[in-house]
């Protein structure tokens, strides 16, 4: 008994010496943080506020999670708040998605989107399949699809081999096409059986020449995989126009490097547009002579802010043929924002996509091009409502990029661009990783796709229409200015060649 004792006793002794040992250890830190904080000239609050003052950069950053967790109200925060994300969340998951007691969403504010419900609405066994389309008839290998939303761009690289891997998975299990963004065609891409979209970025990853240019060889060993069936030229991105991407040399590792052709470790940064293209005839002679090298239909991305050489383009191809144009269009907002951008770009360059999409639509229409251009609308499109608004504008196609992470697990913890994403979608480091399980997320991928189709049906069914593609712009209204609602065909009148 007395040995215990002494042994407890002597155990109080030791953790006692270390307690004192770190109070020790702390007080000296604090000392030290003292004397730094005193004597540095960079920061003002820690120069007259030593040691405290550096609890100011902790609350900032810790703001950005209270906020979204305890004091924003559901319809408030930005880029999305917890209404949308709670829907997509659910969808993925395959929950009931329905609301009991009230929309929370305000119906007042300027530029509100309100569809007309139909007096006779479509039944059940009145539905038709959604159509298929067919884009570059002029293409040895036209695709015909009938998915009408589909994962836009995000590159392996900006995005983690598991998120590459579980948007693929889902994508082919939904029956969608993933645009692989301008980082290069992985094999994760393809290992998932999806239909692939190829982007070509300014600087030409993975189908570059050594000095940088576009190599048709290259471009021929893409379009070889059966997977791959079109070929996108990005001119812009809705995060950053006027400026190339930008992926971190921390996120460029050995494998990325290899697939995008560029070195390891340093940052790799694309021209701020293809160099061979400077004006609308070059545009035109690139997608012409992709598509002859690769055989698939070619159109471009742009973000919309000048838009007289739209009629530029548009005229030139009625001079050359239509069978020069590009088979589509993927207008993306200037309110996009997946990857790392310059927040002056971010913020306040471009056009948002409810004022360029109609635009870009009626210039097509009055060119008498509609049947020959289809129109894919992308940026900020996550939900049935805002899918619908675009369909009704006259898109063929929604690509979504945030809304797919967010269906993988993202939780808008704006860290994309620094390589620590805790949900593993946009990180390369292994451990975060592991929380990205790829058979789980790739099912959330599928169940979010399905229901995002099913309830834009719902939508198209309830304005008294059979499928989601006969939505109309008198389908819908725009709350105005005196809090009257506009037909959207009034407010943007149908264009006629």
């Amino acid at each position: 008994m007395r040995d215990s004792l002494l042994n407890a006793g002597g155990i109080l002794q030791m953790m006692s010496a270390i307690l004192v040992s770190l109070l020790g250890i702390g007080l000296l830190a604090v000392m030290v943080m003292y004397v730094v904080d005193k004597t540095q000239t960079k920061s003002a609050i820690r120069r007259n506020f030593p040691v405290v003052g550096r609890f100011r950069y902790f609350f900032e950053n810790l703001g950005e999670y209270f906020r979204q967790y305890f004091f924003a109200q559901d319809r408030e925060e930005m880029p999305f708040n917890r209404a949308q994300r709670s829907w997509v969340y659910r969808a993925a998951k395959n929950l009931d998605n329905t609301i009991a007691f009230g929309s929370t969403r305000d119906l007042r504010p300027v530029g509100t989107v309100i569809f007309v419900n139909c007096p006779f609405p479509v039944l059940d066994t009145d539905i038709a399949q959604t159509s298929a389309l067919k884009i570059g008839p002029y293409a040895r290998q036209p695709y015909v699809t009938d998915s009408i939303f589909n994962v836009s761009a995000m590159s392996y690289g900006a995005i983690s081999k598991p998120a590459v891997l579980a948007l693929s998975k889902g994508s082919a299990m939904a029956g969608n096409w993933m645009n692989t963004g301008e980082g290069g065609l992985s094999p994760y891409h393809l290992e998932g059986g999806a239909d692939i979209v190829f982007q070509i970025g300014t600087a030409n990853y993975g189908v570059r020449n050594d000095d940088g240019s576009l190599s048709d060889e290259k471009l021929k060993g893409v379009a070889a995989h059966e997977q791959v069936k079109m070929i996108e030229i990005k001119l812009s991105q809705g995060a950053k126009p006027g400026k190339g991407g930008i992926l971190p040399g921390a996120k460029v590792t050995e494998e990325i490097a290899r697939i995008r052709g560029i070195p390891a470790g340093e940052d790799s940064i694309s021209p701020n547009r293809h160099p061979e293209v400077d004006s609308s005839e070059d545009l035109l002679n690139m997608i012409n002579h992709i598509r002859d090298v690769t055989g698939l239909p070619v159109g471009f991305k742009a973000v919309i802010g000048a838009y007289g050489w739209l009629d530029e383009l548009f005229a030139l191809i009625l001079e050359r043929g239509i069978e020069s144009a590009p088979d589509f269009i993927t207008v993306d907002s200037g309110d996009g924002g997946t990857g790392a951008a310059p927040m002056s770009l971010m913020d306040s360059v471009g056009l948002p996509l409810r004022e360029s999409l109609p635009l870009v639509v009626d210039m097509i229409d009055r060119h008498g091009l509609g049947d020959r251009i289809h129109v894919i609308a992308s940026g900020k499109l996550i939900t049935p409502a805002e899918a619908a608004w675009a369909l009704c504008v006259g898109a063929d196609f929604i690509n979504s990029a945030r809304g797919f992470m967010f269906s993988l697990g993202c939780i808008q913890a704006l860290q994309c661009n620094k390589n620590v994403c805790p949900t593993g979608i946009t990180t390369h480091n292994k451990q975060l990783q592991r929380g990205l399980v790829v058979a789980d997320k790739a099912e959330r991928v599928h169940q979010y796709s399905k229901n995002m189709r099913k309830e834009i049906g719902i939508i198209a069914h309830s304005c008294g229409v059979s499928e989601p593609r006969q939505l109309r712009r008198f389908h819908c209204r725009i709350v105005g200015t005196d809090g009257r609602s506009i037909p959207l065909d009034e407010l943007y009148p149908p264009q006629s060649a």
